[in-house]
């Protein structure tokens, strides 16, 4: 508890507060003068010049359009909080969508702080942005060695609010500061929203400062935060020429990811949970080469294939089975790419499962032919269910023919892929979802589009409608897709698809062994 100098009465402790001193009942530090002067005393206190970042060319371009969405408006966008694991462990961190695509902020990048966009008094079609966030405790701070969750010792170093400034060109203040600045002037003229479920403590002094100046609450209030997360939401759908590096630079890395994966095969093969081991092998890539995976990654043998989501991935890898690896390396700003392959373990594709293979790369092959500035979005999913339904009948496994089951009325054949073909890719793997209809499915494609086509097919073990020959084999390929002014790119291209192009490419990893591949 900390008593107010001024009042005498008692401040119940804040979130950060009691969070920092989280096992100090077990503390050993010392704590008398002399230690405290010593601890504070020579050290090299140069502070280096801050590299701005290449995202800060980009953000105020994004901030604009943010308020011109939402006039009249002051809008924050926490970072978030640390989310504990166990006792007095945290998970690591990694700021709210929102925040980082405004600030241009990434990696770990920076728990409890807060970004506030507001129209420019000169210009309402302009944003102003200031950051706040708690910048870093000069030597002489017990913060300095005693604070497990800002304390340089503990943490390491954070930036001044000068390097913060420079590094992402706007101003930046004090988190002390954020409660006056949220609640200058709003009231008739100027609204207040927040992102809502990111930092329940920034969400309650909005709700606050609203109530204190006669703004709406309850399902108002609630619509009016839920239309922020709309906008951020819609406005990522069309990527900038950064965020199209970013990409293009996520997914090379998964590509490596892939590859070292492939080099260890082997290894996975000896393993009794060799599905464990594909995932480490990724997950040394993804953390190496960037920020870690953007998602739990699935790395599914056999039967587990078909389970769409499995990342248990305790199962062992058979040298007679597919593997499906569904993964994606998150880059240090936060992109990240959401690529599958299923690859034969033994390198070879046996008839069976080059039959299914072939149909899932023929509907992935048909949703690229049309693809196209101007097509729904939905007709991806359309085009390769076709291919899907004719395969299916040609199988004698559809209760009636292609065309029936493609009707609202059959729908037979999403027995076997019950997932959609496509989805946006960004910040997220699965990004903009909170968008509109109206803007996700039943919108036309446009150039800086980033999304995935996958479709696949899945024939559990236990599926008695399938011929035994076809039971446990499931298929996805999965590509990350740019929309350019007369087409589309396969960004993942470099990942080998066509089956013959599969086995030779597995080939040449193997005869390189178990190591890890070059780096850029």
């Amino acid at each position: 508890m900390s008593t107010d100098s001024t009042t005498g009465t008692q401040d119940t402790p804040s979130t950060s507060e009691q969070l920092a001193s989280r096992g100090d009942s077990r503390s050993q530090r010392p704590t008398n003068e002399a230690f405290r002067r010593f601890i504070a005393s020579g050290w090299d206190e140069t502070v280096p010049d801050a590299e701005r970042r290449e995202a800060a060319d980009h953000t105020p371009a994004r901030r604009d359009a943010l308020v011109r969405r939402l006039p009249a408006t002051r809008l924050v966008l926490p970072a978030g909080v640390l989310k504990v694991r166990s006792n007095d462990t945290d998970y690591p961190f990694r700021p709210d969508t929102a925040f980082a695509y405004y600030t241009g902020l990434g990696t770990d990048e920076e728990p409890d702080s807060v970004l506030v966009v507001e129209p420019s008094a000169e210009d309402p079609e302009r944003a102003e942005a200031t950051y706040f966030f708690k910048p870093r405790a000069g030597f002489d701070s017990s913060e300095f060695f005693a604070d497990s969750r800002y304390g340089e010792m503990w943490v390491g170093r954070r930036p001044t609010l000068e390097e913060a400034s420079q590094r992402l060109g706007i101003s930046v203040r004090h988190i002390d500061d954020l409660r006056d600045h949220l609640a200058k002037d709003v009231g008739a003229n100027l609204s207040l929203s927040v992102m809502p479920g990111v930092d329940a403590g920034v969400e309650a002094m909005v709700a606050e400062i609203r109530e204190q100046n006669g703004l709406p609450g309850g399902e108002e209030a609630a619509e009016q935060f839920a239309r922020l997360k709309e906008a951020a939401s819609e406005q990522r759908l069309v990527k900038d020429e950064h965020e199209i590096a970013q990409m293009r630079e996520a997914v090379a890395a998964t590509i490596r990811g892939f590859e070292d994966v492939v080099r260890h095969l082997p290894e996975a093969v000896a393993h009794a949970r060799g599905e464990r081991v594909i995932e480490g092998v990724f997950a040394r890539t993804a953390r190496a080469d960037g920020n870690g995976v953007g998602y739990d990654t699935i790395a599914a043998a056999g039967d587990h294939a078909c389970t769409l989501h499995w990342i248990r991935n305790d199962g062992k890898v058979r040298t007679e089975d597919l593997v499906l690896i569904d993964a994606g390396v998150e880059v240090d700003s936060l992109y990240t790419a959401d690529i599958t392959r299923t690859l034969p373990v033994s390198g070879t594709f046996s008839p069976a499962q080059r039959k299914v293979y072939e149909a899932v790369l023929e509907a992935a092959d048909a949703a690229f032919a049309v693809a196209r500035p101007g097509l729904r979005f939905r007709d991806l999913h359309a085009t390769a269910m076709e291919v899907i339904a004719r395969h299916l009948e040609q199988w004698g496994l559809l209760p009636g023919t292609a065309a029936e089951s493609l009707s609202p009325e059959g729908q037979w054949h999403r027995r076997w892929m019950v997932h959609g073909t496509s989805h946006h890719l960004g910040l997220d793997v699965h990004d903009c979802a909170q968008a509109r209809r109206e803007m996700y499915l039943d919108a036309e494609l446009e150039p800086g589009m980033i999304f995935t086509i996958e479709p696949g097919l899945y024939f559990k073990e236990n599926d008695l409608l399938v011929p035994a020959e076809l039971r446990g084999i499931g298929v996805r390929i999965e590509d990350d897709v740019l929309v350019t002014a007369d087409g589309v790119e396969n960004l993942s291209a470099a990942a080998p698809r066509r089956p013959d192009d599969v086995e030779e490419w597995m080939a040449q990893l193997a005869a390189q062994g178990q190591v890890i591949g070059p780096r850029p």
